[in-house]
Formats: structure tokens, sequence, C-alpha cells
């Protein structure tokens, strides 16, 4: 056992968890004490994320208290104002009846750490999307934030995202100094437990009827064509996957003066069983979206939006002249609402100058489609690490800098349309997405008529992206080493099937072969594998490790210049290429790699 206190004394404060530990001592199973206590989960940039239960590997009264004390003790070391400025705490909708772990209950926890410590807490009375605190943040300009979400991940688990006070998520060093600081203040302080302390404290705040006045007004800037949306004959379904969205989205398209989207009626309540869906995540498609089409093929709905649970993912489906659904990749959204919000924005600054204050960003994993449309038409593009930490960051530098933040997406369904918000959002991205179709429907285009006016414009970039699934990471580790190991004398791969690679960039080890010094521009990380191969046939392919999931992804691209490409061609040649990179880079026989479910 580690020197996290023994079971007894961690869970005896919660009957549930404490029966339990009971239980697993009496019946001697040592093998799942050891899961349970043998190792505290790991504190990293996107904060925790694990199951919920017993032990300090897991999400339980316990472990949020640890984790809020380092946190807070961190906070008064950084932050000469922390009193009078406070933090942000909200939640989603998750629950673990067995454990008796909740969302609510860890937010109503970390806050009594707080104000235990005489910190004003803006504590949000009921479940908000997460990118609301990050909005809450940059909004009442407080020292740091706290979400409690697992995001779209299985319903067992929970995770505990942090905010520093710019409205991004953190990035290291930050990580590494709040670990340390949890792991100096194990010791639950004494009214750490005690939730109830708090009711009618003056200094605790539930700022929920400001911030959502608040945000929907900013969110209000943002709408180009009030009367369009007003008159428009296009339906909408959405559907919240039984998450937090619901009521939000309903107010977004207010606010935008549409008629509100018909809601799929079995799951626009919260519900933290989620039991319609093997999986609550959008990104996995159809199967999640089965009831939408449903309900959108009763109420002759054209488009579908699907939030994920936390609602600050958004996927979008639309009807084809077929009457077959297509559901856009988070590549083919993300290069509409680029193309959007650039055109949107060009319509009222009119003057060429601009551009140059102008930027775009993506994460080195998403398509490159924004660096084509850049390129054409003069303004900026930046491409960071995977993850919106990086991206939130980096646009509030550029912001601060006096530059013009139009957009930022990722591949995994995220994009920041808005940047008062410096996090992906599912809410905004919604309505922006349902008053593009709608404009669109004005001039008898589809998105995808228009998502191909795109490619046709910028050149086509066609992306395929998938994972494959393993636990043991020193196979991983084994996997990844052979590739910097490609021929036993310490060089990487020179081919991949009848492929030729021009390119190697390793951003685990910091070696990039197109940099002079052969040094990569981009930060390195040793703690996650990543590795981006450039194919002479213009396809570039990342194979790296996920920060939350037991995956070994890839994203693969083929970026042809404008002009009339044949896209079949290009499909077929990226399937040749992903298939030669799955069999002689993966080797799944070889490693035992179980592939992703269709």
């Amino acid at each position: 056992m580690s020197r996290n206190f023994c079971p007894r004394v961690t869970e005896k404060k919660n009957s549930l968890t404490l029966q339990s530990v009971k239980q697993l001592i009496a019946e001697g199973n040592k093998e799942e004490l050891q899961k349970c206590f043998g190792a505290r989960m790991e504190f990293g940039t996107a904060g925790l994320r694990s199951a919920m239960g017993v032990g300090v590997s897991h999400m339980n009264d316990l472990t949020i208290i640890q984790t809020t004390q380092g946190f807070c003790r961190y906070l008064e070391k950084q932050f000469t104002d922390l009193k009078q400025r406070g933090v942000v705490i909200s939640f989603d909708a998750r629950a673990h009846p067995a454990s008796g772990g909740s969302s609510r209950r860890f937010a109503r926890l970390a806050a009594t750490t707080f104000i235990s410590q005489g910190i004003p807490v803006y504590l949000f009375s009921d479940i908000t999307p997460t990118p609301f605190v990050p909005y809450t943040v940059s909004h009442l300009k407080l020292c740091a934030g706290i979400m409690i979400t697992a995001s779209h991940n299985p319903k067992e688990d929970n995770g505990y995202k942090v905010y520093w006070e710019n409205g991004a998520q953190i990035i290291s060093p930050h990580d590494q100094e709040i670990s340390q600081a949890i792991e100096d203040n194990l010791e639950p302080w004494p009214q750490a437990w005690d939730d109830s302390v708090i009711n009618g404290s003056p200094l605790l705040h539930d700022p929920s009827a400001s911030i959502n006045k608040d945000y929907f007004e900013d969110l209000k800037k943002y709408c180009f064509h009030r009367s369009v949306n007003r008159e428009t004959k296009l339906k909408f379904v959405h559907t919240a996957v039984h998450g937090v969205g619901h009521n939000f989205v309903q107010s977004a398209f207010r606010a935008f003066d549409f008629v509100p989207p018909a809601a799929v009626p079995e799951q626009k309540d919260p519900d933290p069983e989620f039991p319609t869906v093997k999986y609550p995540n959008p990104e996995e498609g159809e199967g999640v979206l089965t009831l939408s089409f449903a309900l959108a093929d009763k109420t002759k709905a054209k488009i579908i939006l699907a939030n994920d649970p936390d609602a600050d993912r958004l996927a979008v489906a639309e009807k084809q002249d077929s009457g077959e659904w297509r559901v856009f990749s988070g590549n083919e959204l993300g290069a509409l609402l680029g193309w959007w919000l650039f055109t949107s924005w060009k319509e009222k600054n009119q003057d060429p100058s601009a551009l140059k204050d102008t930027y775009m960003l993506s994460s080195t994993v998403s398509s490159k489609i924004l660096r084509a449309i850049a390129l054409k038409e003069g303004f900026h593009f930046e491409e960071t690490l995977t993850g919106f930490k990086w991206m939130g960051n980096r646009a509030k530098q550029l912001i601060d800098q006096g530059k013009n933040v139009l957009f930022a997406f990722e591949e995994a369904i995220g994009y920041m349309c808005c940047p008062f918000v410096l996090d992906k959002d599912g809410v905004s991205a919604a309505v922006i997405s349902a008053e593009l179709a709608s404009f669109l429907a004005t001039k008898n285009l589809s998105l995808s008529q228009q998502l191909k006016a795109i490619y046709v414009e910028y050149g086509y970039h066609i992306t395929k992206a998938s994972y494959f699934i393993c636990y043991d990471q020193d196979t991983i580790k084994k996997l990844f080493e052979n590739l910097r190991n490609y021929d036993g004398k310490n060089n990487y791969p020179k081919t991949c099937g009848r492929f030729e690679i021009s390119g190697v960039r390793d951003l685990t080890t910091g070696y990039d072969d197109s940099q002079p010094d052969k040094k990569a521009v981009l930060p390195t990380s040793k703690s996650s594998q990543m590795i981006t191969f450039t194919f002479a046939n213009g396809g570039v392919a990342t194979m790296r490790t996920s920060g939350t999931e037991p995956k070994i992804k890839y994203y693969s691209e083929l970026c042809a210049p404008p002009g009339n490409s044949d896209p079949e061609q290009l499909k077929k040649e990226l399937n040749e290429l992903v298939s030669a990179i799955e069999e002689c880079f993966f080797q799944p026989q070889k490693y035992n790699l179980q592939p992703k479910a269709e």
C-alpha cells in the first residue's frame, strides 16, 4: 500500500464506500484493494478523470477533498488577491449510486474546501455546460474555475477539470505543481466533509442567473442574419444525449430568433445512466443518433444537432436528397464553420488591412483546411498541439496582443466559434451551425453542397481517423519504440507499404527532420506518444496515445491543391494509405490490439 492512508481511514466518512471496503477486506480480495488503493489518480493538464468508487485511484468524496485542498494551497501561493476574487465551480449530471458519488456532491465538497479557507466561491446551483466555467472565469475575472464532469466518458466515470485565471485550461507546469500540492495536503481539513457549512455563507455566490443572462447576450453578437433565422422554413432536431445541453441550446436558439429545435424526448433530460446509448459520445456517429434520425424523419427536420453530455462538443447530421443521413466529421464541420465565420466577418470588415491581425487555430491532428483557406484569403493560421488547452491559451495570448481570433477547432468535434469562451463550446457551435444552414437554404444550398464548394475552391482535404484499444502501457511503448528503431539502427521508417515517407516529426522525443536543426518547433511531451509521418503523395498521418482513454489513435489526411480533383480517387488513395499504416505500423496481431468496434 502507498502512503495514501489505510483503506479504513479513507472511507470511514462515507457509509457506502466504507461498506465496499469492509466487504473487500472480508473477502480477502487483495487484487481489488490494490487496484483501489495502490496508486493515486494522476493529476494532469486535463485534471482528473477516473471511475467513481472506492480508494485513491477513483473519484470519491475523499479524493475530491484532497485534490481541492492541494489546488487551494497552490492558488493561495499564486494569487495574493484570491480572497477578493475567488473561484467558480460547476458540475454536470453524473451520479454513481453505489458509492454515493455525484458531480453535484463533488462540486459542493470542493466549494466547502475553499470557503473553509475564506475564499469566495461562485457555485452554480444547477447543472451547466462545461463552457460556462471558462466563461465565468473570464467574465467575473476570477482566479480559477473547476468543472466536475467526465464529458462523454462511460457512465461510471467522473472528472475534475481546471481552468486558470486567463479562462483557458491549465497547461504545464501548473499540473505538476498542483499534483505536488495535492500530495502535500492529503489529510482532510477539519470541516472538509461537512458541506452544510457553506449554506448561508456570505462567501457562497450563485452566478446562475447573471451568467445565463450575460452569456446569451454575448452570444447575440455572433448572430449575423436575424431576419433569415426568423423566417427560415428549415427544421432542426436537437439531442442532449441525456446530458446538460437541452435548456441551454433552447435558449441559444431564442437568442438568435429561431424557433427552438425539436428535442429528442427520450434524451433531453439529464440521466446519469445514459439508458438509450451504448456510449454517450456523438463522435461515435450513427448509433448515438438513432433516436434523432427517427424524430427528424417524423417532424420533417433536415438538420440534427447533437451535443455530448457536458455540451462542449457538437455533431451535425443532414438529410441528403437521397433520403440518407450524412453525419459530418469534426474536420468537415470545422471547414464549414471556419468558412462561415470568415465569410461573415469579412462582410462586416471590408478593409483588407484588418486581415493581418486575424487568426484561426486548429490542432496538429485536425484537418489542414483552415491553412488552405488562410493562404488564399490572407489571414493567419496557426497549429497547436492536440487539445483545447493549447488553443485556448494561444488564443488568449493573441487576443492580449490585440489580434482577432475568429475560430479554433479540433477534429474531435470541438469548436470555439466565439472567443468569449476560450474552450470548445457545443452550445454556441449548435446555434451558429443552425444559422449557417438557414442562410445556405436561402441560396438553395445544403451543408453538403457548401462543403463541396469549399473543397473545390480551397482544395480537397480528405481525412480518416480511427483508433485501436490497448490497456497495456508497455505494449504501447513497444509499438512506438519499434517505429523509432524500425531498421534496428535507430532510424524511423522510410516507407509504409508502397508509400514513401518524406518527413517525420516525433513530439515525444522532440525530433523533426523538416527543421534545419532537426528539432521540433511545437512543445514536446515525454509522457505521451505522438509521431507524425508526411508522405510523398501529399498525405499526413499522426499516431498518438490518448490522455483520457486506453486508445492509440491515428489521424490521416490527403490534401490536394485547389481545382477539380477527383475526390473518389483521393479517398481510394487515403484508404490504401490507412490500410498500410494499420498493417505496417500498428501491427494489431503482433501487439494484440482491439480495433474500434463498428
